[in-house]
């Protein structure tokens, strides 16, 4: 049986929405909602049935009926909220990118550890279902060797240069906000490089506007990933085999279909899996499973994953020259 918690929300943003929305899609409670304005947490309980709103987010990470928190900040707050609830003793789910750097990373999962709490990054891809099955098709060898994976992430986001995406003091650029999904993914498939190569275009304000990266690993195999935030791309992704490829239809890191094909072109296998909403409740319940049976990690997406690809994401940003105020 999986321990039923009591959700807390902490920040009020379109993300923290999504995931709000799917929580009450699952039948999953969510107890209280905290932000920096009391105001804005009212609002967000009564939009989304939330019984208790807190003005602040101490009170948020202090109320007894809340058992674990999300944190829904912009990244360069993650950490800080992460330990923030960590120190009161509650579960974290942490939006993704888990923290700015891997040093902001380190120190949330070694605190988690100290106090016996799970933390997870909130990736929700790795929970979907197509990519369940994508790794049970990878670990059976239906690809045969693995060759290369291919991602981009490209969308036509907001122009405004004070707004988050474009905000170095929020972390802003296409890497942390749209790269982090293929980087993911790549370490999902292949896991850790063992080099990495990036090349960067700024935007005016100085962040990433768009970015190419190549990883490459022991054994030969290379991941060629994209991200732009100025330009809608197609949103593919596919992983290549000696025997066959996965080829994932447009949004790939979210709800889509994907085709197994052989290597000469025999269509052996059609997913498609949907779930109610969008899908996010699914990294929710894996923290209630990992509750549950008394683990502080999964094989899904480890705490120490989380540190070692924000490593592979400041190693980026060193090569393309993105660095954040106060770094």
């Amino acid at each position: 049986m999986t321990e039923r918690l009591r959700w807390g929300i902490l920040a009020t943003g379109w993300i923290a929405g999504q995931l709000a929305s799917d929580l009450r899609v699952a039948g999953v409670p969510v107890t209280a909602v905290g932000s920096r304005s009391l105001e804005n947490a009212q609002a967000f309980a009564q939009a989304h049935g939330i019984p208790r709103a807190h003005g602040s987010y101490e009170e948020l990470v202090a109320d007894p009926d809340v058992d674990a928190v999300y944190v829904a900040t912009p990244h360069p707050m993650h950490a800080e909220n992460a330990l923030l609830a960590l120190d009161a003793g509650k579960h974290v789910l942490v939006e993704k990118p888990f923290t700015l750097t891997a040093d902001e990373a380190r120190r949330v999962v070694d605190r988690a550890a100290e106090r016996g709490l799970v933390v997870l990054e909130a990736m929700w891809t790795r929970f979907l279902p197509h990519m369940v099955r994508i790794r049970e098709l990878v670990r059976s060898g239906a690809l045969g060797e693995l060759r290369t994976v291919q991602a981009d992430h490209g969308q036509r986001l907001s122009a405004d240069p004070e707004g988050r995406l474009l905000n170095p003091a929020l972390g802003g650029g296409a890497l942390l906000d749209l790269g982090i999904y293929p980087v993911s993914f790549a370490w999902d498939v292949l896991g850790a490089p063992d080099r990495v190569l990036a090349l960067s275009s700024p935007a005016a304000t100085g962040v990433d506007a768009s970015t190419s990266i190549v990883l490459g690993y022991p054994g030969g195999q290379q991941a060629v990933l994209q991200c732009v935030l100025d330009a809608a791309s197609p949103v593919t992704a596919a992983i290549v085999g000696t025997e066959a490829r996965i080829e994932i239809g447009s949004g790939w890191y979210g709800q889509t279909s994907f085709r197994l094909v052989a290597a000469d072109g025999t269509v052996l296998e059609e997913f498609e899996e949907p779930v109610p909403g969008s899908g996010r409740q699914l990294q929710a319940l894996e923290l209630e499973r990992l509750v549950a049976a008394g683990r502080t990690a999964g094989d899904i997406l480890p705490p120490e994953e989380s540190v070692a690809i924000m490593g592979t994401l400041d190693e980026v940003r060193r090569q393309i020259g993105l660095r954040y105020p106060g770094e």
